[in-house]
């Protein structure tokens, strides 16, 4: 059994590389081998959103705060609130952030396929995030 305690691992920003505007990633767990999962609490101010992206195995966002946009490729934007769960399947080309006036936080589970959890894209225009 492990428990990891409040507070004993560090927030992290949102590299500008993979990320627009200011993000907060609060690491929750990541499971050692044979396992492979991970999650993380992500708070994306208002207007922040992830870069396109992909994950090799899927990925889980439980919103637990605030007003979010997700979108999938070819997809319309749809907005997201606490309590809501979207699931991307693997391989599925999406990004995900806050609404542009209201700061979004949610839960990301993905798993690790050969080391990896994610295939970072380019990132999401301003014209793309407020259509």
């Amino acid at each position: 059994m492990e428990i990891k305690r409040v507070g004993s691992q560090p927030s992290g920003k949102g590299p500008s590389d993979y990320f627009t505007g200011t993000v907060r990633i609060d690491p929750l767990f990541e499971a050692a081998e044979p396992a492979r999962g991970a999650g993380a609490s992500v708070t994306f101010e208002p207007g922040a959103r992830t870069a396109w992206h992909t994950h090799p195995l899927g990925q889980t966002l439980i919103v637990t705060a605030g007003k979010g946009r997700v979108q999938r490729w070819g997809g319309p934007i749809e907005e997201i609130s606490p309590g809501d769960v979207v699931w991307f399947p693997p391989g599925e080309k999406h990004w995900h952030g806050a609404s542009p006036t209201t700061a979004m936080t949610h839960i990301a589970i993905q798993e690790r396929l050969d080391g990896k959890a994610v295939e970072w894209l380019e990132k999401v225009s301003d014209d793309q995030y407020q259509s």
